[in-house]
């Protein structure tokens, strides 16, 4: 008789777990990842927008991706400047959805305007961090390569 019991509860408990699976990953599938990404270092300009273009072919484009850029790292997104390599990287990631910001106070420190900058920037006006702290209040997550 127990043995009866104990088969019967496994197999109520069998049940549940496959029942609750596809409702998880279901949920899953429609909930776009909110991802915030850091820059502020010019020896990494190159290696962050690889990381975000895998990060959209990883996730199939279901991915809001916002890319705050301040301190040194800004030069390398000047419209006169920029390497055709990274003017390239920038504008596809762009075409992808990318949002980009500028610390506003970091184009004031190097006297350079929105229009200075390649196409697609905006222009964080609290500054970097403040707008990063924003965008994690907001439910992105925040990465730093």
């Amino acid at each position: 008789m127990r043995r009866r019991d104990i088969f019967r509860l496994s197999l109520a408990g069998s049940a549940g777990l496959f029942g609750l699976r596809p409702v998880k990953a279901a949920a899953v599938e429609e909930e776009r990842q909110k991802v915030a990404y850091h820059l502020s270092d010019l020896d990494k300009v190159g290696f962050v927008l690889g990381n975000i273009k895998n990060h959209y072919e990883g996730t199939g484009g279901k991915v809001d991706i916002v890319l705050v850029v301040y301190g040194p790292a800004l030069a390398a997104f000047k419209s006169k400047s920029a390497s055709a390599a990274i003017s390239s990287r920038f504008s596809g990631l762009v075409r992808d959805g990318l949002t980009s910001h500028a610390c506003a106070n970091t184009m004031h420190g190097m006297d350079v305007a929105l229009t200075d900058l390649l196409d697609g920037f905006h222009a964080a006006e609290t500054g970097g961090v403040v707008k990063l702290a924003e965008l994690q209040h907001q439910g992105y997550a925040y990465l730093r390569p």
